[in-house]
């Protein structure tokens, strides 16, 4: 089962949540760090690395001996990544997307593709859980085909947990696509709220099943809860504000080793998930019986 950890907004205990799942839950787990600009699950868990790998992407390479200066690549290419000059052809790296769009209606078969590298991934253990992370390099604009190529390593069996970007530009929804289960950490504040809509609407656009973890659960005035209920949204758990998490998060240690009360809870969360896709399957596999 593949659960994506998410937020419509930074700093509402995503990561907090992930790691905790991560160290509660038994059996073969494997937690894929998806924020690849700013990978912080490593702080937490504290991984052996066994493994690095380079990800590249396929750019246009463009043989101005050949190139006639017709326009068509420019024409076609709809991110600017390539430009069509009086005389040549003109390339910018990392506006590229890779669809091979250039290479297909170059008339004079000018344009070839190299690889460029865009980050690493990196593959390792921490006690019991498998740990994947992806790093993007330093300038690089596109985060969405690097975690493209870290969730090739979700689990076919066993338990794979996402820990998604925050927000809800390409690098979140990307994370999310193709999970489970999506289950949305936000906070009782009103940026809190607002974000959470923005979440919500997402991933019912993308039709994954979710819930709401509300972290610091008792520091607002309830409003949360009443959107919830409104919009027929499932509250998975409460997380209430304590300072013994607070605490460990700036250790660098996950919240379970200050509260481990906390790991009934999140294995409790963990079968409220696992009942609610269950329960959509079945489902799905009656509407195609029908």
């Amino acid at each position: 089962m593949k659960m994506a950890v998410a937020s419509g907004k930074g700093g509402t205990g995503k990561t907090t949540l992930a790691v905790g799942l991560a160290t509660s839950l038994h059996g073969k787990v494997r937690l894929i760090d998806c924020d690849v600009e700013e990978p912080n699950c490593h702080i937490f868990l504290k991984p052996t690395i066994t493994g690095t790998l380079p990800v590249s992407v396929p750019v246009p390479v463009v043989d101005e001996a050949r190139c006639t200066a017709c326009g068509q690549c420019g024409e076609i290419c709809q991110y600017n990544a390539i430009a069509s000059l009086k005389t040549k052809a003109l390339v910018f790296p990392e506006l590229c997307h890779g669809c091979g769009g250039c290479v297909k209606v170059c008339p004079a078969s000018a344009i070839s593709e190299d690889r460029r590298n865009i980050g690493d991934i990196r593959i390792g253990r921490s006690g019991d859980v498998e740990f994947v992370e992806g790093r993007l390099r330093v300038g690089e604009a596109q985060s969405p085909p690097l975690i493209r190529a870290i969730k090739r390593y979700c689990l076919e069996d066993g338990i794979t947990l996402i820990d998604s970007p925050p927000g809800t530009s390409c690098p979140m929804v990307e994370s999310v696509r193709g999970a489970d289960y999506v289950i949305l950490v936000t906070e009782p504040t009103p940026f809190g709220r607002y974000d959470l809509g923005l979440a919500v609407e997402v991933v019912r656009k993308l039709g994954i099943p979710f819930g709401v973890v509300i972290n610091r659960a008792d520091i607002g005035d309830g409003r949360t809860r009443d959107d919830c209920a409104a919009e027929g949204i499932r509250i998975l758990l409460e997380i209430p504000d304590d300072r013994r998490i607070a605490e460990a998060y700036s250790r660098g240690e996950p919240a379970l080793e200050a509260v481990p009360d906390l790991g009934g809870a999140l294995r409790v969360l963990h079968h409220a998930v696992r009942e609610a896709v269950y329960a959509v399957q079945a489902d799905s596999g009656k509407s195609q019986r029908a």
